[in-house]
Formats: structure tokens, sequence, C-alpha cells
């Protein structure tokens, strides 16, 4: 799998996010080499703490596969993602996750606890971090940089 392919699908999804002035993070599913799921943060516009780009794209996979279970899917996410974020992942039964940009003050897949990679649990993700990190962390640093000027 081209992982680059689907990352800028997630960097175009979080793009979106940037553009309603939402912390730019994006993410897509994908299932046999086809996109079923994609998402961008909403939490601010939708005023609800639950829309996160992965949850958003979780949701739309689970409708196009009619079950819960995304077991043979991949996510793709612009940045590391969150503990909610990451629990859902594990429990949906992603196969793997992608991601790019660390999220060094919220992450919970090692860069401050690790819900993936955590044992114990009866589902495992194969995790591969830094897809395309320079051009997802780029992201959010011009979206912060953007922020503080204002």
């Amino acid at each position: 799998m081209d992982s680059a392919i689907f990352m800028k699908e997630a960097l175009k999804e979080a793009e979106k996010a940037f553009a309603i002035n939402e912390v730019p993070i994006g993410c897509v599913i994908v299932y046999d080499g086809q996109i079923i799921g994609r998402g961008h943060n909403r939490r601010t516009i939708d005023k609800n703490s639950l829309k996160h780009a992965e949850i958003i794209a979780i949701n739309e996979a689970c409708a196009f596969m009619g079950d819960w279970r995304l077991e043979d899917c991949h996510i793709f996410v612009t940045v590391e993602p969150c503990p909610m974020c990451a629990g859902a992942i594990l429990q949906a039964r992603v196969k793997s996750l992608y991601f790019g940009a660390w999220n060094k003050k919220a992450g919970a897949c090692g860069s401050v606890i690790d819900i993936i990679g955590t044992s114990g649990f009866n589902h495992r993700v194969e995790m591969y971090p830094e897809v395309m990190h320079d051009e997802c962390s780029v992201l959010m640093s011009s979206f912060f940089a953007q922020l503080r000027k204002a």
C-alpha cells in the first residue's frame, strides 16, 4: 500500500479544517484500496468535543461497512491520535494506523501515553508513525503561528 497517496488525502481533510479555523487534523480510512471514510476536525464549529477527524471518519466507514468492526481497514491521520481517538481506533478493530506528526501534548500512541501499544487488549493495531511527517508538522505549525498573530 502506498501510504503517501492516502496521507495526501488526509492532508486535504486537514486543510478543510484549517480553512474553518479548526485545528488542522484530517483523517481517511481505507478498505480494499479505496477511501470509505473521511473526516476533519469540527469541534469548534459544531460545538461538540467528539467531532475529531478520526471519529467522523470512523462513523462514515462503519456506515459503509454496515458494521462496527473495521478489521481490514487502515486509518491515516495527519497527527497522532488523542486518547479518545486511539481508543476508538482500537475498539473499531482497525488493522493499521498511519500518522504524520507527533502530538507531544495529547498523543496517545507513544507521545504522552500509548493506548495503541498497551498490551492486554484483545486487539492489536499495527502502527506506522511519521508518514509525511514534515508536511503534517508544517500544517500544524502554520495554523498555530497564524492563531498567535490573531
